[in-house]
């Protein structure tokens, strides 16, 4: 799955990931009005996300559809994520489900069949969310992870394992010192690449990744020395402070490595000055064809 997303990162000359974590109040005011409905709440989010995925799809080669947007609408709310993960693959883009998921081994079973493999009723085998890769909790350790690096392999889906977050406060923990003097995060980047090691492409990663976030380049560029062969799933672009200079170091001497992730800044665009009087679909392409212009001039040709 990595060598596809890397094949249209390349194609397309763009490393970048529109991140469809779509709250009803990012919606424009005539989408909004006189909505009282859960189901209601639904339509409107799955008009918004589909008019931005048909206005980037032939520029974006990913969309990350972050689920927790949806799931405080109810079922209703799952059914919009299920109808854009869906709709994304149609227009030939790949999906990340950015839902953080893990437990003890029986239960990460279950996450891993829910998004990265099939359920079988009765012997037939079905999807129920097929998205191409998942982000994932791996601070239960390497049982919890199994399931879903099997399901990488068998299915041909790839997994972003939480290593270095974009939050502030995501050094209460990960910056910690171990008595072995590597900090938490070092210890999980190295567990990442040996869960990864046998699923490594023909760029030289593996379809078990890593997020890093833009907004701690030292710790991003420490991660990339040391494990060479992890893909980044890079948050924090945008509206959370990071910016191409900050996440170079999160890529290879060919500009690879890493897909940048942006959310409010694409979505929410048509909000500001800079893009009046765009609608928001129209907004959202302006604002990834000046997100790629940024990286690109950060990162020269992608895949040289």
């Amino acid at each position: 799955m990595i060598d596809k997303l890397i094949d249209a990162i390349i194609r397309k000359q763009n490393p970048t990931c529109v991140g469809l974590d779509t709250d009803f109040s990012y919606l424009p005011d005539e989408m909004r009005e006189g909505m009282a409905t859960f189901e209601g709440v639904a339509e409107a989010i799955i008009e918004f996300n589909m008019n931005i995925i048909d206005k980037v799809c032939d520029i974006v080669p990913a969309v990350k559809v972050q689920v927790a947007y949806y799931e405080q609408y109810g079922f209703e709310g799952l059914r919009a994520f299920d109808y854009t993960v869906n709709y994304a693959k149609g227009r030939g883009m790949y999906v990340i489900a950015d839902c953080k998921r893990n437990d003890i081994g029986s239960t990460a079973k279950c996450y891993s069949t829910a998004y990265l493999g099939k359920t079988d009723i009765n012997g037939k085998k079905m999807n129920a969310f097929p998205a191409d890769m998942l982000t994932v909790n791996g601070y239960l350790g390497t049982d919890g992870i199994k399931p879903f690096v099997d399901d990488c392999k068998q299915n041909d889906k790839g997994i972003f394992v939480l290593v270095k977050t974009s939050n502030p406060s995501s050094g209460e923990l990960q910056n910690l010192k171990l008595e072995s003097g590597e900090y938490v995060y070092e210890k999980m980047g190295a567990l990442v690449e040996s869960w990864g090691k046998d699923c490594v492409g023909k760029y030289g990663y593996s379809d078990v990744g890593a997020v890093v976030g833009a907004t701690h380049p030292e710790e991003a560029a420490n991660i990339r020395s040391k494990f060479k062969n992890v893909f980044f799933l890079i948050p924090g672009y945008g509206a959370q402070g990071g910016n191409a200079g900050m996440i170079k170091s999160c890529f290879d001497s060919r500009g690879l490595g890493g897909i940048v992730n942006n959310s409010r800044g694409i979505i929410c665009a048509y909000k500001k000055p800079e893009y009046s009087g765009m609608d928001y679909a129209e907004a959202a392409r302006a604002a990834c064809i000046d997100m790629q212009e940024d990286l690109v001039s950060v990162l020269g040709k992608i895949g040289r």
